[in-house]
């Protein structure tokens, strides 16, 4: 059965050097996908080849990455600009950071929508206030006003899970999304995004060194290292019974986060 979104044989290179090799696996209608292994493994660079976010250097050398009948890395700017926010979004690792500092919070969401489509400042706002509220945002008023530095980091990283919905994707792609938050904010951030997928059936791939994350969230789980893979199945045949000494390793490192 064909995915959602499918990754096959993909290498990634910088510089000409192969630093992704072979990865191939598919993301479903509705899933959640934990990509795990330790920092330099790959895992980000596997999910920005998807959004074109390779920078100049970077390039997919080989393989296909398909979406909707299209092969991503072989379009064009403007095809993903169609694509990127408004069916693929993504959630990086700090939002506050890459969110801008002289515009408020409110202000990005219509312009990110404006990119998109017609927006209407007042239908807009009720739309963000109505996610915002579903994901347990309390004075959604104050964060709609407020600019980035003017919020916590948490709040900041909900803020972030609520522009990237906005748009309604159908694949959301979360980069290290919890890895600067603090145990108690990680587990609203985890909830919030299994409400996500809940709410709209949105897929979800969750990059993360964190296994406690990944048992508290993930239906299936790859597991890199060196850009290699090192295993790749059902969330609970990896981390019940992992076939690989690396994913041992991992799992003996990380105390779990358990679905509450």
């Amino acid at each position: 059965m064909a995915g959602l979104l499918d990754y096959q044989h993909v290498e990634i290179s910088f510089n000409g050097n192969a630093v992704v090799h072979d990865v191939t696996f598919q993301l479903h209608p509705g899933e959640i996908l934990g990509l795990v292994g330790e920092s330099g493994s790959g895992k980000s660079t596997l999910i920005k080849a998807a959004m074109g976010l390779l920078g100049s250097s970077g390039m997919v050398t080989r393989g296909d990455i398909w979406f909707e009948g299209k092969n991503l890395p072989d379009l064009s700017d403007s095809e993903m600009r169609h694509i990127c926010g408004e069916k693929i979004g993504m959630i990086f690792q700090d939002c506050g950071a890459s969110l801008s500092p002289i515009r408020t919070i409110g202000e990005q969401i219509v312009e990110s929508l404006a990119a998109h489509r017609k927006v209407d400042v007042q239908t807009t706002k009720a739309a963000a206030m109505e996610l915002f509220d579903k994901l347990k945002l309390k004075d959604g008023e104050r964060v709609w006003n407020s600019y980035p530095f003017e919020l916590s980091g948490g709040m900041n990283q909900r803020a972030g899970i609520a522009i990237a919905m906005l748009m309604n994707p159908v694949i959301l792609l979360a980069d290290e999304p919890t890895s600067a938050l603090d145990v108690a904010v990680q587990r609203q951030v985890v909830e919030e995004m299994l409400s996500v997928r809940d709410e709209f059936g949105t897929a979800i791939i969750i990059v993360t060194h964190d296994i406690g994350v990944v048992s508290a969230m993930a239906d299936s789980i790859l597991v890199l290292q060196d850009g290699n893979v090192m295993e790749y199945g059902r969330a609970k045949d990896v981390l019940e019974t992992p076939r690989n000494d690396y994913t041992r390793k991992l799992l003996s490192a990380v105390p779990r986060l358990r679905r509450g």
